[in-house]
């Protein structure tokens, strides 16, 4: 007796064995595209007049349940929710890609000169980013975004020094592990220079994990921004983001207004998992020997 059962298509599969993290890192793909899109044409949909401006006021109706002319309702400040939820995806990558940015330039640089030349300049590299390490990231960008005000670039100053840390750490281990290998020792006989062993030998060895480290940073960064939008900080009161609309639609709940904290929730809740998913399979694919466990 034979049963047939649901087979994923091809292109959902990895070397012709279907495994449940490459199924999750598709669909973390696909969610993260989805925001990606979203983000990039937004000012496109409001030109063709889909979607209202997501900082002017509406005059009336406030609190609005979800309907035919506001299909996500309306906020107690009069603004339209599907614009703002739309354009809260602009807003967050724009910080979000600035931040890991930042992160990645530097610490990717510091992690290679460290593990290649040790010594006295690793001691003190390491010291320094162990300390950055141990403070807690959502403590550490709200400190931050304190001193350097509010802003699409500030918010980024904040959010990324938590993350240069890792990637130095990622980085440094990595060079330190391969800096002994036979091929770097007989670049090194020919004559080549601290740059070109850099860059050339070692750079493309230990960046397999980057891509890595960036989307599930990326993620991090979401929750964080989200964090400091709703605790008052980050981007400008009258920018669409998430954590700030979180923030504003507060005090509405309790008397039965969902639909402001809702729709701008599982946005940011969707996003992080998309970005999750991504990563973990992403994992996968720079690491083979976890596909065997």
């Amino acid at each position: 007796m034979t049963t047939t059962g649901f087979k994923l298509p091809k292109f959902l599969t990895f070397s012709g064995k279907s495994t449940l993290s490459m199924q999750m890192m598709w669909v973390g793909l696909v969610i993260t595209l989805f925001f990606v899109l979203t983000a990039i044409l937004s000012p496109t949909f409001q030109a063709w007049g889909w979607l209202q401006n997501p900082t002017e006021f509406l005059a009336n109706p406030i609190h609005e349940p979800p309907s035919t002319s506001h299909w996500l309702g309306t906020s107690g400040q009069g603004y339209d929710v599907f614009s703002r939820t739309i354009f809260g995806s602009q807003a967050a990558w724009q910080v979000v890609i600035l931040a890991t940015a930042m992160s990645l330039v530097i610490g990717v640089p510091l992690g290679l000169v460290s593990g290649y030349l040790g010594g006295k300049l690793d001691k003190t590299l390491l010291f320094l980013m162990d300390t950055l390490y141990t403070l807690p990231g959502l403590l550490l960008s709200l400190t931050l975004a304190f001193v350097v005000g509010r802003g699409i670039f500030n918010a980024a100053i904040a959010l990324s020094i938590s993350y240069i840390p890792q990637y130095y750490r990622v980085v440094r281990n990595h060079t330190t592990s391969v800096k002994n290998e036979l091929f770097i020792e007989a670049a090194q006989a020919m004559g080549a220079d601290t740059w070109t062993v850099l860059s050339r030998y070692l750079f493309l060895n230990v960046i397999q994990s980057v891509p890595v480290l960036f989307t599930l940073n990326a993620a991090d960064a979401i929750l964080t921004l989200g964090g400091l939008g709703f605790l008052g900080l980050g981007l400008p009161e009258e920018t669409a983001e998430w954590g700030h609309d979180l923030r504003l639609a507060l005090e509405a709940l309790p008397t039965g207004i969902w639909w402001t904290a809702f729709f701008p929730g599982l946005a940011l809740t969707l996003m992080v998992v998309g970005l999750s998913l991504l990563g973990e399979g992403l994992n996968e694919f720079v690491n083979p020997r976890l596909r065997n466990q």
